[in-house]
């Protein structure tokens, strides 16, 4: 059957899709029909998810901006919580706005402002605080990655009994790694000065941080008028490093420069200065607190404060025309005894009133209080670089001013005087006492009486010795120059408050004094200046009651050279006292001993002949010859009375009558011989006394 192209036919699908080249099959599009609806389905179900997942982010978005809303009003409440507690205990607190982020844990507070209960002389105030990772290490402490604090104040109303008014400000203050308290404690109630420096320490001693930076701390004050006054501290490039539990690796303060205004003696003055390289190692504010708490007043230990300290350059000038300058400053191992160093005392015993003077009771009390905090205090040692001070007389200088073991020492002295330079190596004070020297000031303190000799004798208490070596010094008015080489005068086993054993070296020149009368037969002989070599030592033994001179020795240069030893025995312990009367009647007991003396002519004898000779008017040999007859003649009249005196006289004569010899006499006591005999009797009857002791002469060259 013909068909048209046009007419429809009635064929199945597999027919006309086959009749078309098409090579899928009617199961074939069965499956395909089938995938279009799973993609239906897939679809529909991809836009589900995706809203589902939109839906969870604003979700989520909501949540997190809850989640800060919620932190930041917790952070809010917390501090708002600490501020009501300080209003609570009757103190002023307030802040401005508060803002917490949660993604850096970033808090910051504005506008702080607080005046602790019972504390209306402080004030502090704070522009902003930020802490960047903060988080809570436990229930009572927390940690931050840093804390920056800027605009830091705090003023100090009339504290203490001396109305001190100070003050602190920091522009800004950086810490890193930082951990601390969560909550600060409670202020102190009462307006004590140490309360408050204990409270401090405590809170400081609870904080750890790697590093605290400022790049200035200002320090204000006001003392009043007098010698305190009034000024400003400025402390530039301030660094602390490894800061815990107290204690301190290292701080540093780049330079410091201060204004001061005081009042000395009616006159108004200025003082500025300024100290560069500030620096202090391994500092411990646990052993400040041991001093300043009530319970440690039994420990006996020594706490170390401060490592070292050392500073660079400092300088200071004054209105009146004085200009100090020092070179550097260094201190090592500051140490402090809890028992004995109590500043609390100290502070406690200051006048309410600085315009009323302290009674001579009050000022010895005082003095004591003193004493005792020296007492608990160690310092190992102090160096102190050139020191050079401008005047309008002239600019004076000192090398180096030391202090180590007790022994206080100025080094390298040259300084300008009305007749010339003066210079001095080295003049020392050995075992010096700070303690012991306010003890004594304390004992001098009896207004409208003299100090007693015991008194003045409570010097010896102070320190233990005295030196001074390399002086160079004008002699008057004159170009001469008078030479020390050393004097050096040491005592120790001190009876009371008498030394019982002394030593004394001397050696210097010294010119001639021509208008001195006492010195005329010296100039008259041409000598202009007397080399002296002076060493005398005394030493009392107690087990044995004797007591020694020894060496006694002294060496007039180009003159003579003597020496001398005395021994006494039965020396009893009642005499080293300054009681005239009881050591009186103690020395009734001393016994001599022998006693030897030596005398070396090196010109002596040529000056007093020399000297005879104008006298008399003769030749130098006729005054030789008449001074050797004298003496022999003499010498008859004693030797009647004491055989042994013969030698002395004959040694002595020959001694006179041959230059540059060595005169040696020993006197030997034959029994028990009383010293105050034997004094009385040198004075009225010189034959008797010495016809109390054997004596043997000698002359040698």
């Amino acid at each position: 059957m013909a068909t048209s192209d046009s007419a429809p036919i009635n064929r199945p699908h597999g027919q006309i899709f086959e009749n078309h080249s098409f090579p899928w099959t009617a199961p074939r599009f069965a499956n395909m029909a089938g995938c279009a609806v799973q993609n239906e389905q897939l679809e529909l179900r991809m836009k589900r998810i995706l809203i589902g997942l939109i839906a969870l982010a604003v979700l989520a978005a909501g949540g997190w901006f809850g989640f800060n809303l919620y932190a930041r009003h917790r952070a809010t409440a917390e501090i708002e919580a600490v501020f009501d507690r300080i209003r609570s205990q009757g103190g002023k607190a307030s802040h401005g706005k508060v803002a917490f982020d949660v993604t850096s844990r970033t808090l910051t507070i504005e506008d702080i402002a607080v005046d602790p209960a019972g504390q209306p002389q402080a004030h502090v105030k704070i522009t902003g605080i930020k802490g960047v990772g903060l988080r809570q290490t436990d229930e009572t402490r927390f940690a931050a990655d840093s804390i920056e604090i800027s605009g830091f104040e705090v003023a100090l109303d009339e504290v203490g009994p001396g109305k001190l008014k100070a003050s602190y400000k920091v522009p800004q203050l950086i810490m890193r790694d930082y951990a601390g308290p969560a909550r600060a404690q409670n202020a102190p109630a009462s307006g004590s000065l140490i309360d408050l420096y204990r409270f401090v320490l405590d809170q400081y001693a609870s904080v750890t941080a790697s590093s605290i930076t400022a790049p200035t701390l200002t320090i204000a004050f006001d003392a009043g008028k007098g010698a305190a006054g009034s000024g400003e501290i400025v402390y530039s490039g301030l660094a602390i490093q490894k800061l815990g539990k107290g204690k301190i690796d290292a701080m540093k303060a780049d330079r410091a420069t201060f204004t001061i205004n005081v009042e000395q003696a009616g006159k108004a003055d200025k003082l500025t200065g300024e100290m560069s390289d500030l620096i202090i190692n391994d500092f411990d504010s646990t052993a400040i607190a041991a001093a300043l708490d009530p319970q440690k007043a039994n420990d006996d230990s020594y706490h170390r404060v401060y490592g070292h300290m050392s500073s660079g350059t400092y300088v200071a000038t004054s209105t009146q025309g004085v200009r100090m300058q020092v070179d550097g400053i260094a201190i090592a191992d500051i140490a402090v005894q809890p028992s004995k160093f109590r500043p609390a005392e100290i502070l406690a015993l200051l006048p309410t009133d600085g315009s009323v003077q302290p009674t001579p009771a009050q000022s010895r009390e005082m003095m004591e209080k003193l004493a005792g905090l020296y007492d608990g205090l160690r310092v190992g040692k102090i160096e102190i670089g050139t020191v050079s001070m401008t005047t309008p007389q002239g600019t004076p200088r000192l090398r180096a001013i030391r202090y180590q073991e007790g022994e206080f020492a100025l080094e390298g002295l040259d300084a300008p005087t009305p007749q010339g330079q003066v210079k001095m190596e080295r003049f020392a004070l050995k075992s010096l006492s700070l303690a012991n020297l306010f003890r004594w000031a304390a004992s001098l303190t009896t207004p409208g009486q003299a100090p007693s000799p015991d008194q003045m004798l409570g010097l010896f208490r102070v320190l233990e010795g005295a030196e001074i070596k390399g002086v160079v010094s004008p002699y008057k008015n004159t170009r001469q120059l008078v030479t020390i080489d050393t004097i050096s005068l040491n005592w120790g086993q001190l009876v009371g408050s008498i030394p019982s054993k002394v030593s004394l070296v001397v050696k210097m020149v010294a010119p001639t004094d021509p208008t001195n009368p006492a010195q005329l037969p010296l100039t008259m002989a041409g000598i202009d200046k007397l080399a002296i070599n002076l060493d005398l030592g005394a030493a009392w033994t107690e087990s044995s009651g004797a007591l020694a001179l020894a060496p006694a020795t002294i060496d007039l240069g180009n003159l003579a050279k003597a020496q001398a030893r005395l021994a006494l025995a039965n020396v009893p312990r009642g005499v080293f006292t300054a009681d005239p009367v009881q050591a009186m009647s103690q020395a009734g007991q001393i016994e001599a001993g022998a006693i030897e003396l030596s005398l070396r002519d090196s010109g002596v004898v040529d000056l007093l002949v020399a000297q005879f000779s104008r006298m008399q008017n003769v030749s130098r040999d006729a005054a030789r010859g008449a001074i050797v007859e004298m003496i022999r003649a003499q010498g008859e009249k004693i030797a009647a009375a004491n055989p042994d005196a013969k030698t002395a006289v004959d040694a002595i004569a020959g001694f006179v009558e041959t230059s540059g010899q060595t005169l040696t006499i020993k006197l030997t006591p034959l029994g028990k011989v009383p010293m105050l005999q034997l004094l009385g009797a040198l004075n009225s009857e010189p034959i008797v006394a010495l016809a109390q002791f054997r004596i043997e002469a000698s002359t040698g060259l």
